[in-house]
């Protein structure tokens, strides 16, 4: 597998669109001790855990592959985290772990799944809110990793009591420990140069341990054929790198909760009370509800002998003693200019990171994980080939509101809500997101291609009324519409997603939020393959994995079920073009019509081999239900 333009080919110079899944959500947190993020126990000995068996024990992996193979979901975002692989501290690696995740990924190839790694990370480390990073990461800066939550620093599910507002993981993105940490790790030499962990300078020391994580696991896996590639990181955040005044909150950052400033986190984080402004989301906007004394018990987030990073680099003092910021554009502009985050911090991790995985598979393929919301890297052939566009997308009032409305939806415009009216509309309006993000990869990436690395929606909608009545007539028809837009601009993507644990009550056991498409709670019939299966008629859906030639234009309707895909043959290929077809859709069979050339069926890959006329300038494809009598070419 390999990439030429705008397209990720195979051997045979196949045009791929490649169609799967994220496995899984609940991999951001131990399997023993459980560390389901309501949880606090494994936050609490943080060396003394264990990430086997995320996703599902190997004894499963069968059921799982043999399930995600049906669907037609063959490529596998797979996750791991950086604190799985060398928790126990700097350079101890998790060698049972690395051969747990060996043997996975050799069954996912025992029934022809591709996989490509994520290295996931949300808001850095389960202790600032999200996952990713070991916890030494924090500790040997002096960060007591226990008292983010009681200082206002990162808002934490294992410590926080009662319900959990909806989202609210996001804003630690605004916080203290997300931001420091982010900016200690991309920016370290710029912005804290006085910081350095074992002697050596902070960004260095972070970089070097996260990129030799990576590197042991393309150790393990460098000889396993299915293994696509690596992302960069999931999610890279810039920190407080870019932020103009540290005493004002971030420009269009989700105000949600308690919203402190830069500069206030920091004050908090030292053992001051502080009454921080209070938001809550009333009819699609955040409404400030007033102000909370915040660290009432002055807690210390640094241990003793141990000093706020941003002090001992001179951004903020309490000499006087009243804190007072001394450099509010600190983070602003760097040498005489404004700083650049993709440009100047970003790109070079993704180019240090390229390098170290193709040191030892030189043929992976690099999927380039870029900031939410953020500006694009700029991109070129001399920064490295053989890379994919791996942004994500997603219907934000549905993601957000819990909500979905086939007629009405909000998207951002230049950071402003905009109201979009009437299913045509906001299809149309899909359509342009995801055109602008295949554009991106074309203008700003010097023509790679594009994956959708996560996609989805959260299965819990309407108060989780499905999972009463078993209706998910509103899921599916939401799914169908996410794969319509895909479908329309011919793009391989992977469904966020997956988990084999996930439950009713606590969704992918990571801040409660439920996106899998699969749940044993929905699982009535254990003999059924499709049993357990959420929106199935939505995501599970014919499609060209693999084209000889150039695909044109693919569709799918899902009340008809009938598949129509046309492509520009190109007769140097002499493998067929193959087309997947779920028989959920097509239980009594299927018809084909073929303008130009031939077609088998093709049944151990659950679908029809095609082959082109030689001198065929275009080719159609269509399938249908061999019950519909009425049909027309």
């Amino acid at each position: 597998m390999h990439t030429d333009g705008l397209w990720i080919k195979d051997d045979e110079g196949r045009s791929l669109i490649l169609r799967g899944v994220n496995l899984s959500g609940s991999t951001k947190v131990p399997a023993q001790p459980d560390g389901a993020s309501y949880k606090r126990e494994s936050l609490l000995k943080p060396k003394e855990v264990s990430f086997i068996g995320k996703p599902f024990p190997l004894d499963q992996a069968d059921e799982h592959f043999h399930r995600l193979k049906h669907w037609g979901l063959t490529f596998l975002r797979f996750l791991i985290t950086w604190e799985a692989i060398e928790h126990r501290g700097p350079g101890l690696y998790d060698e049972e772990y690395l051969a747990y995740l060996e043997a996975v990924i050799k069954k996912a190839r025992d029934y022809g799944i591709n996989v490509f790694i994520d290295p996931h990370n949300d808001m850095w480390s389960r202790w600032t809110g999200g996952d990713g990073a070991p916890g030494w990461t924090m500790e040997l800066l002096g960060m007591d990793i226990t008292q983010f939550h009681a200082t206002g620093s990162a808002f934490v599910h294992g410590y926080h009591n009662g319900k959990l507002p909806g989202m609210i993981w996001v804003t630690n993105e605004t916080k203290l420990g997300t931001s420091t940490m982010f900016t200690l790790f991309f920016g370290g030499n710029d912005f804290a140069p006085h910081t350095l962990i074992q002697g050596e300078p902070v960004q260095e020391f972070l970089q070097r341990h996260y990129l030799n994580a990576i590197r042991q696991v393309a150790l393990r896996l460098k000889n396993i054929e299915n293994i696509a590639g690596y992302e960069t990181l999931n999610e890279p955040f810039e920190g407080f790198i870019g932020h103009k005044n540290l005493a004002t909150c971030r420009p269009f950052s989700l105000r949600l909760g308690l919203c402190p400033t830069p500069f206030q986190s920091m004050v908090l984080a030292s053992g001051c009370t502080m009454e921080i402004p209070y938001y809550e989301i009333k009819k699609l906007l955040p409404k400030r509800r007033g102000r909370v004394a915040v660290n009432t018990e002055k807690v210390k987030l640094w241990k003793d002998g141990y000093e706020c990073v941003w002090k001992q680099n001179g951004v903020w003092s309490d000499e006087s003693g009243k804190p007072l910021l001394l450099q509010p554009s600190y983070f602003y502009s760097r040498h005489g200019r404004k700083v650049n985050f993709e440009h100047d911090y970003l790109k070079p991790f993704m180019i240090r990171f390229l390098k170290q995985v193709r040191a030892v598979q030189p043929k992976a393929i690099i999927f380039l994980g870029s900031v939410p919301r953020g500006k694009r890297v700029m991109w070129s052939e001399n920064d490295g080939k053989n890379v994919v566009n791996a942004d994500h997308w997603y219907d934000g009032k549905t993601l957000f509101f819990k909500k979905f409305t086939p007629g009405f939806t909000v998207i951002n415009k230049k950071y402003l809500p905009l109201c979009v009216w009437g299913k045509t509309n906001v299809k149309k309006a899909f359509v342009k997101q995801l055109a602008d993000i295949k554009q991106t990869s074309v203008t700003c990436m010097k023509g790679i291609p594009t994956l959708i690395g996560e996609f989805g929606l959260p299965f819990d909608m309407e108060n989780k009324k499905a999972y009463s009545n078993g209706d998910f007539s509103l899921h599916s028809e939401a799914m169908d519409l996410y794969f319509q837009v895909m479908d329309q601009q011919l793009l391989s993507c992977t469904i966020w997603n997956y988990t084999p644990d996930n439950t009713n009550q606590h969704g992918d056991l990571w801040n409660e939020e439920d996106f899998s498409i699969f749940s044993n709670d929905q699982r009535t019939e254990p003999q059924d393959i499709n049993s357990g299966g959420r929106a199935i008629p939505g995501f599970c859906r014919p499609y060209a994995r693999k084209t000889a030639g150039i695909p044109l234009a693919m569709c799918f309707d899902l009340k008809t079920r009938i598949f129509t895909f046309r492509f520009c043959p190109d007769p140097a290929i002499k493998a067929p073009t193959e087309i997947f077809i779920p028989s959920f859709h097509y239980p009594e069979g299927f018809l084909v019509w073929v303008s130009e050339g031939e077609w088998e069926n093709d049944k151990e890959n659950n679908g029809i081999a095609v082959y082109a006329s030689g001198n065929a300038k275009e080719c159609k494809v269509v399938i249908r239900p061999d019950y519909c009598m009425c049909y027309s070419k």
